[in-house]
């Protein structure tokens, strides 16, 4: 093993994991971590209302969310690589918890804001060192196959959070979505806290910092170019995300229990997408899976800019056509994102937990950009444009820099 901790593989745990516990407990943090956000979309028109606050300052409590979950990413995978799995991601879900049942009590749009910034947070740190703790057992097409089931979980917060989100906005008060996140992260840390999860390593005084392991990663082209793919692609889906239930409820006239059966399929598209990674990826390959995603995502965010801008997503016919154009974006992200994020880690298995953290990084962070850039679109036409740009820039960032094989060794 190097004396260099930062190009040290991470030590295993001396009890053997079963997969069952380990892709459970993992499934269930990223479920929670994606349902967060999922479960309050369809209450968004409904709190705006509640709070007295502008469209553009109710989408920010999404974006909050998003920048409060990606800044602290490579701090949380430091901490993890140094004190262990377990420390930091019992702190992560305990803040999660806390700070969803104060959601529960908040009265101003500062409160909430501030809460879903720090719920954030909590939320980035517990599903990044879920998925380092994935990376610890599995490498190359084999941890794509498991990214690829933890997104089965995140497709089950996308649709169904989304759909248990609209019964709440239809029946209930929207605080009570929070109080379901708060059980699920209670669940979440009993379960974890018995888990066997790799140790931490200590620190050696000749090794890399923190700002030096990261900038080497970043220097290698084999981690970059698919960790900014998955990036790309995860902000186009989370800009038609923020942008979706206004343009449902003013567009297409859809309230908030029509909007939550729309991530059913939603929710449908991203588990089709999820399985065919997991069943595709050994015989095929997760490049030339993450070139046919990326392929999708391009060519549905074109046909939407194309369907809005000559008229006809108008009436019945034109929310159909809008759905099944926005479940093949998804659908395509689900392609795309367990193969950038397993090429990616893959490429830079040496740095062990940072290389995973570091990916969640670039990816959270370019979607939190996106999601910061939509609230200023005003949903005219522009936030088509903007989808079109991300989805044209996914697929030519994917086939300029990424191969559809494995680089030969120089």
């Amino acid at each position: 093993m190097s004396d260099d901790p930062a190009l040290a593989i991470d030590v295993a745990a001396s009890e053997p994991v079963s997969e069952m516990r380990v892709m459970g407990v993992a499934c269930l943090i990223v479920f929670m971590a994606q349902m967060a956000t999922t479960v309050y979309l369809p209450s968004l028109p409904i709190v705006t209302r509640s709070f007295g606050m502008s469209q553009e300052a109710a989408e920010l409590s999404i974006s909050a969310f998003v920048i409060g979950a990606a800044l602290p990413v490579p701090f949380w995978g430091a901490a993890a690589d140094r004190w262990g799995r377990r420390a930091p991601l019992l702190l992560s879900l305990l803040l999660f918890v806390v700070c969803s049942l104060l959601l529960t009590l908040s009265r101003s749009a500062p409160e909430l804001l501030g809460l879903r910034t720090v719920q954030g947070i909590a939320a980035g740190g517990s599903a990044i060192i879920a998925r380092i703790v994935v990376r610890d057992n599995w490498q190359g097409d084999a941890l794509a196959e498991r990214l690829a089931v933890l997104s089965i979980a995140f497709i089950t917060a996308l649709g169904g959070g989304q759909f248990i989100g609209g019964l709440i906005g239809q029946y209930s008060d929207w605080r009570a979505g929070f109080l379901l996140m708060a059980a699920v992260g209670i669940v979440a840390a009993a379960l974890s806290w018995r888990l066997p999860l790799s140790p931490g390593r200590p620190a050696a005084g000749g090794g890399l910092g923190l700002a030096a392991t990261y900038r080497a990663i970043l220097s290698r082209p084999g981690f970059l170019w698919p960790a900014v793919a998955g990036g790309l692609g995860f902000a186009t889906t989370v800009t038609l995300q923020e942008v979706s239930p206004f343009v449902f409820k003013e567009h297409f006239s859809l309230e908030a229990r029509g909007f939550g059966n729309v991530g059913l399929l939603i929710g449908l598209a991203y588990f089709s997408g999820a399985m065919l990674v997991n069943r595709l990826v050994a015989r095929v390959g997760g490049r030339r899976l993450l070139h046919a995603g990326a392929g999708v995502i391009g060519t549905a965010t074109a046909l939407m800019t194309l369907s809005w801008g000559i008229g006809v997503l108008q009436g019945a016919a034109g929310l159909w056509l809008f759905i099944a154009l926005y479940c093949l974006v998804i659908f395509g992200q689900a392609v795309l994102f367990p193969n950038s994020m397993a090429i990616a880690v893959s490429d830079a298995k040496a740095y062990g937990a940072h290389a995973m953290a570091l990916s969640g990084f670039v990816q959270q962070g370019l979607a939190g950009i996106a999601a910061t850039g939509s609230i200023l679109l005003h949903h005219g036409s522009i936030w088509t444009i903007a989808v079109l740009l991300l989805g044209g820039a996914t697929l030519l960032e994917v086939k300029l820099a990424v191969p559809r094989r494995v680089p030969a060794a120089p």
